[in-house]
């Protein structure tokens, strides 16, 4: 009987016990991590794993903007940042482009850091 990997099962946990504003960032963090992965495949020339890290980017994006509330205003102007990402993303796995890769990348951590920076300001004023 094989043993259960303990990394896999902490990381399971994690995104179980996660707040939704915790899950957001994960999201950014996974993002960014198959950006990396994807670049480094165009550098490899290896496709297959530029698509499937490319695509896997791609999922969280359309994640990230169907859970959009829209009620919120800036819920608004994230949408068509979203699609732009999304759109640029398949533009980089169709042509092997690394600068679209990275200009998703620029803006996803640009994202990232701002949602890490919400969720510190949130924490102190709720105290």
């Amino acid at each position: 009987m094989a043993m259960a990997n303990p990394y896999a099962k902490y990381q399971e946990q994690s995104v179980f016990t996660a707040t939704p504003e915790e899950l957001t960032l994960m999201l950014y963090d996974g993002c960014i991590k198959f950006i990396n992965r994807a670049a480094i495949g165009i550098e490899d020339k290896n496709i297959e794993m530029t698509n499937t890290n490319i695509i896997k980017a791609q999922n969280i994006v359309r994640e990230l903007n169907i859970t959009l509330n829209m009620d919120y205003e800036v819920s608004k102007g994230l949408r068509p940042l979203y699609d732009y990402m999304h759109t640029r993303l398949i533009d980089a796995n169709i042509k092997k482009d690394k600068e679209a890769l990275e200009e998703v990348k620029g803006l996803v951590t640009d994202m990232r850091d701002t949602w890490k920076e919400a969720m510190k300001l949130a924490r102190m004023n709720s105290r």
